[in-house]
């Protein structure tokens, strides 16, 4: 019986040989990085051999990824097959695209290092959401055509240099028994190197360029894939933390608050004059509710016709802006009323627990407090996120079969939402406790699908058909809960996550995060429209200040209905580009320490360039750079 490193020399020698290959590559790639950032290096003995020591371990664990395909096909090919022409041509077609992809990769990184001097992060994710802006980039920014072709004529040419040992290592015959043992320990490879290796073990030196060079590439994408941050130290201007501090402290500063500490964070005492009301709170999160859907803000379609009664009836908030173009960004806002950080939101992060949430806030004052949605919240990390973060998430599960008139991919139909939700607040009424419910729709969201004969758009036809259909389904459901011994007692708030669409002719296109907001209470609200600037973040303070809540805050939002005019302001992001809006002025921050300003048309979402408000540049940077520091270093807990 041969033995196993016998077996892997002979039949498994085409998986060291394209190891071997993308570890050349790869070393290559280092040293020329390594040259291309010689001035900024830091050039010690301990660096050096961080950077290809620990390198080398990253470009193995890389490996065992890469080499899968060709493990599986070696592994199971018969004998009796393998020595033929047939087979040497497809390991020939193998190598050729594993060094086409190689080249193609090492090529992209030295790109990607000269506009950002770091390896992929979460901007290379990023750029297959915004793929046709991204692909016409890159097309009118490099030689793109003539970079493919070389790298086509070198692959060749290696392929046609290694073409020998390539056919002499499909002679030997290798028993199926000894080939599978090798096989699974060459397979056990990445599942031990996707739980266990971590490329935060990189951070080994002082200098971020060791740190960076010793990594690898393609491991340090699908880290930023599963991790969904972007580092806002290591990509965004930034001002030394004492002045941070003392800029935040005074953007923060409201009559009614008292900061806790006077040498660190932002947790302050809220206090009010007036008694506290412990009214229920209803606060409805529409899917993708734009603005202008709605009658009162311009749309002659007659789509929102309860929207726009209730808004008559209620306090509808016109300058409303949504802080992100993705839903679990809403949720973000709504729950913890902080700017959002570059990557993907908190909501779907690691580590996210026990963070000081609006949930948490009404949990400390005695009430029930709830998230409910139509789907299986196990989507997008909702569901965890809010069982860790002061709510008891109820989805889809718990809505019997019986009582569901429609579903699609993204749940039941909100009327079935809101039933069951109905059923929810009765209970909550009944246990004797006041009740802080979040509910969110899904019907307004492709493939725009809803039971037939509720409205006169037929289902699956257009987005003001779903737009309609959610509107019939608030509309019922606020009509049902009017029959509620609850009812009086309670306010409600329907507000959108963000809006249908998020592409305009600029970075950050203000119209398309202009998102409604309508509070109905007829016993508890005042009929009003409310014209003042307002920031999604300012929701989850305007709705405790509404019910005179004493308590310690975390919140970076605004009680927006005691600010002083002229403090008004708001944050709009994509997953690296973060805006902050104040006085008609737009100042965006971005990767590679970039600043710009302009003077946006809240009408056109247009923007024309001006000069940089240094006062609003600082408020800025110390919002996003706070926000980021206390996620980041786990002090925007909550208080116990």
């Amino acid at each position: 019986m041969k033995s196993k490193l016998s077996v892997f020399k002979e039949r498994f020698f085409p998986v060291s040989l394209a190891a071997a290959i993308i570890i050349g590559i790869s070393f290559l790639t280092r040293i020329a990085l390594l040259l291309k950032s010689a001035a900024n290096f830091d050039w010690s003995l301990y660096n050096l051999i961080g950077v290809f020591g620990i390198g080398l371990f990253f470009d193995l664990a890389m490996i065992s990824y890469y080499i899968i395909p060709l493990v599986l096909y070696v592994w199971f090919m018969p004998d009796k097959w393998y020595a033929k022409k047939a087979n040497r041509l497809l390991l020939y077609g193998y190598f050729l695209v594993a060094i086409f992809l190689g080249i193609f990769n090492a090529v992209s990184e030295w790109f990607f290092w000269d506009e950002f001097s770091t390896r992929y992060n979460f901007i290379a994710v990023d750029y297959l959401v915004y793929t046709t802006e991204v692909v016409g980039n890159i097309w009118q920014s490099y030689p793109v055509g003539k970079l493919l072709i070389g790298i086509l004529v070198l692959s060749v040419i290696l392929i046609w240099k290694l073409k020998n040992p390539i056919k002499e290592s499909t002679q030997p015959s290798v028993r199926f028994k000894n080939r599978t043992a090798v096989a699974l320990i060459l397979l056990l490879l990445p599942v031990l190197t996707f739980f266990g290796v971590s490329n935060k073990w990189k951070k080994f030196s002082d200098n971020e360029y060791a740190n960076e060079l010793s990594g690898n590439g393609l491991f340090d994408f699908g880290s930023a894939f599963w991790n969904n941050e972007l580092d806002y130290n290591s990509f965004y201007l930034t001002l030394p933390e004492a002045e941070v501090l003392k800029t935040i402290r005074a953007t923060l500063q409201e009559k009614n608050s008292r900061f806790v500490d006077n040498n660190v964070g932002i947790e302050r005492e809220i206090t009010q004059t007036e008694p506290e009301k412990k009214l229920n709170v209803v606060l409805i999160s529409v899917e993708s509710l734009s603005a202008n859907f709605m009658a009162h803000f311009g749309n002659t379609g007659g789509i929102t016709p309860n929207l726009d009664s209730l808004a008559d009836q209620g306090i509808l908030f016109t300058k409303l802006y949504a802080s992100g173009t993705r839903t679990v960004r809403g949720l973000e806002s709504l729950s913890l009323a902080s700017p959002p950080t570059p990557g993907q939101s908190i909501v779907k992060r690691p580590e996210n627990e026990d963070l000081f949430s609006l949930g948490n806030v009404f949990k400390s004052k005695g009430y029930t407090t709830q998230f409910i949605y139509g789907g299986y919240s196990y989507f997008d990390n909702m569901g965890y996120f809010f069982a860790n973060n002061g709510y008891q998430a109820i989805d889809r599960e718990a809505i019997r079969e019986e009582d569901i008139h429609y579903e699609n991919i993204w749940g039941v139909a909100d009327e079935d939402l809101f039933t069951l939700s109905l059923k929810e607040l009765d209970k909550n009424f009944k246990s004797g406790k006041p009740f802080f419910s979040h509910i969110m729709t899904v019907s307004n969201h492709r493939p725009f699908t809803y039971p037939e004969g509720r409205i006169d758009i037929p289902s699956h036809t257009s987005r003001e058909g779903a737009v309609k259909y959610t509107d019939y389904a608030i509309g019922k459901f606020i009509r049902e809960a009017q029959t509620k011994p609850w009812f009086d007692q309670t306010i409600f708030v329907i507000v959108a996550d963000h809006c249908a669409s998020s592409a305009g002719k600029v970075e950050l296109p203000v119209d398309k995060y202009h998102i409604p907001m309508i509070i109905y209470s007829p016993k508890n609200v005042n009929t009003q429209k409310f014209e003042r600037l307002t920031a999604q973040i300012d929701i989850a303070p305007t709705l405790l200040g509404m019910l005179n809540f004493n308590y310690r805050s975390k919140f970076f939002g605004y009680d927006i209905f005691r600010l002083e005019e002229g403090r008004e302001r708001v944050f709009i992001s994509t997953y690296q580009s973060l805006g902050y809006i104040k006085n008609n002025e737009l100042i965006v921050l971005q990767p590679n320490r970039k600043v710009s300003a302009y003077q946006p048309d809240f009408r056109t979402g247009e923007s024309k360039p001006i000069d940089l408000n240094e006062h609003l540049k600082k408020e800025a940077i110390a919002n996003y750079q706070q926000a980021s520091f206390l996620y980041r270093n786990k002090l925007y807990n909550k208080i116990n």
